[in-house]
């Protein structure tokens, strides 16, 4: 590792951001055209002192960018063609009738066609291993990876994480130049930093700005499929454009403390937003794929979400941080569970560590091996506990898909007429057997479909119509919701400002969250 560089950045800028319209992965395909501009230049040369703190700053940004470029590699990623798929993707298509399906479904000639991309990464050893994006080496049958002096080698994949979008690769060779981990813990808001990549195939890029915001999440956890995903982003304002993903972001030491992942925009292009894996939690990924080949994760065993003001309410907390408990996977006793935690409560801290929010609740269990035990602070609706969780391995995405409780369906024939609850701004239905068949939800998740949602009410993009299903009501008087009655029950005697705690279980997502609403609200 070549040494830090310790200069002081000392000049301050105003940065122009564009609102967020989209969340676009910065892998990069097609390079975009050019454009020219002139201006006129005149009038008085600057002040020496003003001269001074610029070229100062200059200096510093070359140097950062001189210890830092060698290190990033370009990757381009080739993948041949795949068998073409049926319309609905299930089966392949019988020889001879490929012509025939290609009217219903014109992109199925675009599967079929070889896929070239392009990315970033940079390299961490001095024998090749490289850090990068999943997404830029998903798929891939042919990995080629160029360096800043020109030379090009073939590149295998070491291991890759879907949840994180962190992956390694590796080259063959020896005193490579690598690149130093910094600490993102240690990183403020305000802090200058440099990406470096390969944006729209203008390799060996390097722009400049500074930290917006740390712990990012919310609409980036679209950007995974797993429910066990990590979103934790650092956001920036430096340039960051497709092509960049899997680059460094280095700080003013030339040390780097993200991965490159993400932008947001509405076009597909650089709107003044970037976001980047922080990299202690790509290292930690990082040492399990080189040691095992693939991530071995310790979880809860529970769903988790970032409060609402009314979950804080509903909890007893005067402020509102933490991270909501949901449900279980069904038809399963998750560790979280056998311990005692609940759904509904809202998990404070772990092993005396305040939690915050869901981000970084993950990331503190993340440092922790499957079969390791911690302790669970939770506040219950006004009540705190602490519990001590033995952590299990999170499955893979192969027993997700295959998980699932197939209980026999209770039949019920005395089905009750839609019901209409002002309070909650919601209608609601009785599960028929046949509607819990063909969703295949399982007696212990029969309840009361939600039919429609009041934009104006308390339900508003909290319930959503024809796929929530209210199992139970935790808080007050908890209660199990299988009629109309007992719902009638549970809310009759609440008055506006109050908050009530729903067990909600999701036919489209197979799985169960807590919803706590406010009356009136």
């Amino acid at each position: 590792m070549t040494s830090r560089i310790s200069t002081r950045l000392t000049v301050g800028v105003v940065a122009v951001a564009a609102f967020i319209g989209g969340l676009v992965v910065a892998a990069g395909f097609n390079l975009t055209p050019f454009g020219y501009a002139q201006q006129a230049g005149g009038g008085a040369k600057p002040p020496q002192a003003a001269v001074q703190q610029v070229t100062e700053a200059s200096n510093a940004f070359v140097a950062i960018a001189e210890h830092v470029t060698p290190a990033v590699v370009s990757i381009q990623m080739e993948r041949q063609a795949r068998p073409m798929k049926s319309p609905h993707g299930q089966q392949q298509i019988p020889p001879g009738m490929e012509d025939f399906f290609k009217q219903f479904d014109p992109r199925q000639q675009q599967q079929q066609q070889p896929m070239e991309g392009s990315g970033s990464g940079f390299l961490v050893t001095a024998d090749g291993y490289i850090l990068t994006n999943n997404h830029v080496v998903a798929d891939a049958d042919k990995l080629t990876v160029t360096l800043l002096d020109k030379r090009v080698f073939k590149a295998k994949v070491i291991g890759r994480d879907p949840t994180t979008d962190v992956a390694v690769i590796k080259i063959d060779g020896t005193n490579f130049p690598t690149i130093g981990f910094g600490d993102d813990d240690k990183a403020r808001v305000g802090e200058w930093v440099l990406a470096v990549g390969n944006p729209l195939g203008l390799d060996f890029t390097v722009t400049a700005g500074i930290i917006s915001a740390k712990g990012r999440s919310g609409q980036l956890r679209g950007l995974y499929a797993s429910q066990y995903a990590i979103v934790d982003y650092i956001q920036t304002d430096a340039a960051i454009n497709p092509g960049n993903s899997g680059g460094p972001l280095v700080n003013s030491h030339g040390d780097v403390i993200g991965i490159n992942s993400a932008i947001a925009s509405g076009t597909g292009y650089y709107s003044g937003y970037g976001f980047a894996i922080p990299i202690t939690l790509a290292k930690t990924v990082m040492n399990d794929l080189i040691q095992f080949g693939k991530v071995r994760r310790a979880i809860l065993g529970v769903s988790i979400s970032d409060l609402r003001p009314e979950d804080a309410q509903a909890a007893g907390l005067k402020e509102i941080r933490g991270a909501l408990v949901g449900g279980g996977t069904p038809g399963q006793s998750s560790p979280a569970e056998q311990a005692g935690i609940e759904a509904g409560d809202v998990i404070v801290a772990i092993d005396g560590t305040s939690v915050d929010r869901v981000a970084q609740l993950q990331r503190v269990i993340r440092v922790h091996k499957p079969g390791e035990t911690v302790s669970v602070d939770v506040m219950r609706y006004g009540q705190k506990h602490t519990y001590k969780v033995k952590l299990t391995e999170a499955p893979n995405e192969s027993q997700l898909a295959s998980g699932g409780d197939e209980s026999d369906v209770a039949a019920d024939s005395a089905v009750a007429k839609p019901a209409s609850y002002d309070k909650l701004g919601i209608s609601v239905e009785q599960m028929t057997t046949d509607r819990a068949s063909r969703a295949e939800v399982t007696d212990a998740q029969r309840g009361l479909v939600v039919m429609s949602v009041d934009a104006l009410g308390p339900s508003y993009q909290k319930l959503f119509a024809e796929s929530d299903v209210i199992v139970r009501v935790l808080n007050p008087m908890p209660h199990a919701i299988r009629t109309v009655a007992d719902l009638d029950t549970s809310i009759s005697r609440l008055k506006s400002g109050d908050v009530v705690s729903l067990l909600v279980y999701n036919t489209q997502q197979k799985q169960s969250r807590v919803v706590n609403l406010r009356i009136g609200g």
